[in-house]
């Protein structure tokens, strides 16, 4: 996963939001290294700041555990030039993709000799902890969903294909508060299949329930995850 995005407000401030992370659903340790000596590369500057406010972003406290491997992230970023700052930001997402397509392409070479029934259900097991953490913990997404509509499918592009509700519905204890009726919220709305397919219609529903929730209890926005910066994208589109 990787996004990159320029703010520029009326007053004539602006700045980058990058991130870049990889996220595999059956780590290894060959790929986590090649991917995070990409970024080293890239930015080497900006390496160190950016892997310690992605681990703080990325972190699951209710799991004990991150989304993925590596987690590069950087928020409200300037140097105070704008041109340096777009060829950073340029080259981060050019060799992100590069380094994806060169892991992707290797991981395609070995699936038929390789993957097993286990591979499968650590496949879905970390579909469904990828979902919880969007709709969870993820800053953005839910900003998106509460600056407007209408662009609610976009927002929920990366949610995976199929979870596991079993598992999700397991983890509603280990939230408190509001969150814990969030999530509920987020299993009941699920077809009771298992795999759940998370189709369009679903997601349209999801949005709707995030967009309800946080309308109603908006200090939870404070539960949600943050580097070491907090970004104000919903003031900025008031």
């Amino acid at each position: 996963h990787f996004h990159i995005s320029w703010t520029e407000l009326r007053e004539g401030k602006s700045y980058f939001r990058i991130m870049a992370d990889l996220n595999p659903s059956i780590p290894d340790e060959t790929w986590k290294g090649q991917f995070e000596t990409m970024l080293k590369k890239a930015a080497p500057s900006q390496f160190e700041e950016a892997m310690a406010q992605g681990a703080k972003y990325f972190y699951i406290p209710a799991l004990g555990r991150h989304r993925g491997v590596s987690h590069f992230y950087l928020e409200q970023f300037s140097t105070g030039n704008d041109e340096e700052d777009f060829l950073l930001a340029e080259k981060i997402g050019y060799d992100t993709i590069r380094s994806y397509a060169e892991i992707f392409e290797a991981g395609l070479a070995n699936w038929k000799i390789a993957l097993k029934d286990e591979d499968y259900k650590q496949q879905l097991a970390f579909h469904t902890l990828y979902l919880f953490q969007v709709l969870i913990l993820d800053r953005g997404t839910t900003s998106g969903l509460l600056v407007h509509s209408q662009n609610d499918l976009g927002i929920l592009g990366s949610l995976p294909r199929l979870v596991d509700r079993d598992l999700l519905a397991s983890w509603v204890e280990k939230l408190t508060g509001s969150q814990r009726m969030l999530l509920r919220e987020i299993v009941s709305i699920l077809s009771s299949h298992n795999p759940c397919l998370i189709d369009d219609e679903i997601k349209m529903d999801l949005a709707n329930v995030i967009r309800d929730h946080y309308q109603k209890y908006p200090d939870d926005l404070d539960r949600q995850a943050s580097g070491n910066v907090l970004p104000p994208t919903i003031a900025n589109h008031s």
